[in-house]
């Protein structure tokens, strides 16, 4: 192949999906929120990546729930929503190039056959049409809203399956929170969580906040240095459509309850 054929490769075509989708972003709000593991898509050059549909359709290839809750969250809230429509599987658009997870040959004991010995050139070009697009939307919107004068608190919404295939451990949270060295936003979301009853609540686990392989929150919220929490909801309580609602009715509550007390010990 010439350099001008390989320059004019592309990946997605006029077929799939946009990358990202949004709501609300002419919305000035106090929060951003986002959610990494919206979607299960796969572009239609890479077939279904050599699996059959349950595999995609499980935790491994979406976030399940997520962005149910996120939509309904961004309404109640009145706030700006940006969503990632393709497969972690694809590319996982929270993580940097360089971690070994960032486009994944296995997952949760599933082998994902067309991630296996990737080119460097088929994993830039997965990162330049889904990871990058994505990501420089949020921070367009960061940037928008730095600039009136109302720098936001980043809310990443996620969710976890309460088992996995691969390995056996507890996994008893309804709800976790991950703000790795930063809890100045995020203990008050926990404090808020359980007045309301809504615990135990996972600190930094089952998953944390890793700041080196990470990227939405060490690059959007670390590196702005904004208030920030990101959630993981257990996936078999909201793998409803009135179960995610209900959850978004209690993190919506949460969320201005942690902002009230936030306000007040900054005032």
């Amino acid at each position: 192949m010439s350099n001008a054929q390989m320059a004019v490769q592309r990946l997605l075509g006029p077929r799939d999906p946009f990358p990202y989708g949004t709501v609300n972003l002419d919305v000035a709000s106090p929060f951003l929120l986002i959610c990494d593991h919206a979607g299960n898509a796969v572009p239609q050059a890479l077939g279904s990546l050599g699996l059959p549909r349950e595999e995609l359709d499980r935790h491994i290839g979406i976030d399940i729930g997520a962005l149910p809750v996120a939509l309904s969250l961004a309404a109640r809230l009145e706030a700006p929503l940006l969503y990632q429509r393709y497969s972690r599987l694809v590319i996982d658009t929270n993580r940097q190039a360089h971690a070994a997870d960032s486009i994944p040959a296995v997952s949760d004991g599933t082998v994902v056959p067309a991630n296996a010995s990737l080119s460097e050139a088929d994993r830039a070009l997965r990162r330049s049409e889904i990871h990058e697009p994505y990501h420089a939307a949020i921070e367009e919107s960061i940037l928008t809203a730095k600039a009136a004068g109302r720098p936001p608190i980043i809310v990443s919404i996620h969710s976890y399956t309460p088992e996995l295939r691969s390995r056996q451990e507890d996994r008893p949270w309804p709800v976790a929170l991950m703000f790795a060295d930063d809890g100045r936003f995020g203990l008050r979301v926990k404090a808020a969580l359980e007045a309301a009853g809504e615990g135990p609540v996972g600190i930094n686990e089952p998953y944390a906040v890793n700041l080196d392989k990470d990227y939405s929150i060490p690059v959007h919220a670390h590196g702005h240095g904004l208030p920030y929490v990101e959630f993981e909801i257990r996936q078999d309580l909201i793998a409803t459509p009135g179960a995610a609602e209900e959850w978004a009715c209690k993190l919506a509550h949460c969320l201005d309850a942690a902002l009230a007390a936030y306000r007040g010990d900054a005032a």
